[in-house]
């Protein structure tokens, strides 16, 4: 009678034991889908949206993104041309700290800087996306492209301050941004790639506006 009961008990035993185990193999298999289903469902497009705004770049690195689509020889002369003509406009806009003194050309010093350093980042990136150099060799400086300032223009503008250095500093900076609208027009009308031409559009619509205004501020100078 003992014997019997020992077996009876120890088969109980092994009993509740299996169906313990097919209970937590069967739970397991449910987590394990679930798992799955998730990578795929909402909760994964829920974590990944979640993580893409610190994977996104923002600021400089945004603006050095590659210039996707096609690209013709306009795209490329328009880059390697902006690029100095940009430079030199910030160099122009640099001499007005401890000289300018017209609050408006002090207003359109800070628009320039703003602007155009992000437009030079932008333009080197599109340039080394598309496998060409930065310069393409247009003398030195770029000072023979159309607005571009000599070397004893600049000279001159440092050496004045105040109202005198406002009147220069507005009469060089309408040719300069002249210069850069006409080539900005021209890539309108033959480049080929879209973000390339869209930059121009801006060029053409900025400095158009800022040359107007610097127009304005020699009239009362």
């Amino acid at each position: 009678m003992r014997s019997f009961t020992r077996r009876t008990a120890r088969k109980f035993a092994l009993a509740g034991a299996a169906t313990a185990t097919g209970l937590l193999l069967t739970a397991c298999g449910s987590d394990d889908g679930a798992s799955g289903m998730d990578h795929s469902g909402p909760s994964a497009s829920a974590t990944a949206s979640t993580a893409a705004p610190s994977a996104t770049p923002s600021g400089p690195s945004a603006s050095g993104a590659p210039a996707s689509g096609d690209f013709n020889d306009a795209d490329v002369m328009f880059a390697q041309m902006m690029i100095p003509h940009h430079e030199q406009a910030l160099e122009m806009a640099g001499l007005a700290a401890g000289r300018a003194e017209d609050p408006e050309v002090r207003k359109l010093v800070a628009a320039i800087e703003r602007a155009q350093d992000p437009e030079i980042q932008k333009m080197k990136a599109w340039l080394k996306g598309w496998g060409r150099p930065e310069s393409a060799g247009h003398g030195s400086g770029g000072h023979g492209m159309a607005g571009m300032m000599s070397d004893q223009d600049m000279k001159d503008l440092a050496a004045l301050k105040g109202r005198a250095f406002d009147r220069k500093f507005a009469e060089l900076m309408i040719a300069h941004h002249d210069g850069a609208v006409a080539m900005a027009k021209d890539e309108q009308k033959n480049g080929r790639n879209a973000t390339a031409k869209a930059l121009a559009d801006d060029v053409v619509r900025t400095q158009s506006a800022e040359v107007a205004a610097l127009k304005k501020i020699l009239d009362r100078l």
